[in-house]
């Protein structure tokens, strides 16, 4: 993990399962992406092109992209398309769905002194939306492991900068580790 407290998507993504998936590696992929003139591209343009030329899964695709937007250094991780940054954290706790999405929304109001903007529960994948001031936000949701279990998710984006990323990441780690509900295992 990066001094900004967010990985390389590498990190996240193993070469193995990259080359399985796509039929590739990591490195011949970006040989090839960099041979066809892929630096001056957008991301949506260099997706779409592994897609359309080598039949690559969109899921995939995304991955190559961001992985080589990084690596060419045109993207920060991080970064999201639009230059803005994002973080997130996430913990798998014994509750339900809804009483654990409710829990984390609590703790989120208490800290940030915001009311959701929405608390979706009837939702496939329940979510609350707290705004922030220069049109950051933080972004709970729960979704369903099975048995009683729930994962809850944390997302605080549009951020202007990455300088605050590791500071983010562990304000929202510290707010998932308070929601009143067991963790799991």
């Amino acid at each position: 993990m990066g001094s900004r407290g967010v990985g390389a998507h590498a990190d996240g993504v193993g070469d193995d399962a990259l080359a399985s998936a796509t039929g590739r590696s990591r490195d011949d992929w970006f040989a090839l992406l960099d041979a066809a003139g892929a630096t001056g591209w957008k991301h949506r343009a260099t997706a779409t092109w592994l897609v359309a030329e080598h039949g690559v899964d969109p899921w995939w695709a995304q991955a190559v992209t961001v992985g080589y937007e990084q690596a060419r250094g045109t993207r920060q991780p991080g970064q999201r398309q639009d230059g803005t940054f994002e973080v997130s954290v996430s913990r798998t706790v014994a509750a339900e769905v809804e009483p654990a999405l409710r829990a984390l929304a609590e703790v989120v109001t208490a800290r940030t002194g915001v009311e959701p903007l929405a608390l979706n529960l009837a939702a496939k994948h329940p979510t609350a939306r707290f705004p922030l001031e220069g049109g950051e936000f933080v972004l709970a949701s729960a979704t369903a492991r099975g048995a009683g279990k729930t994962s809850l998710n944390l997302v605080r984006g549009r951020m202007t900068s990455g300088d605050r990323l590791a500071e983010a990441k562990a304000t929202l780690r510290s707010w998932l580790e308070s929601v009143a509900v067991g963790p799991v295992g």
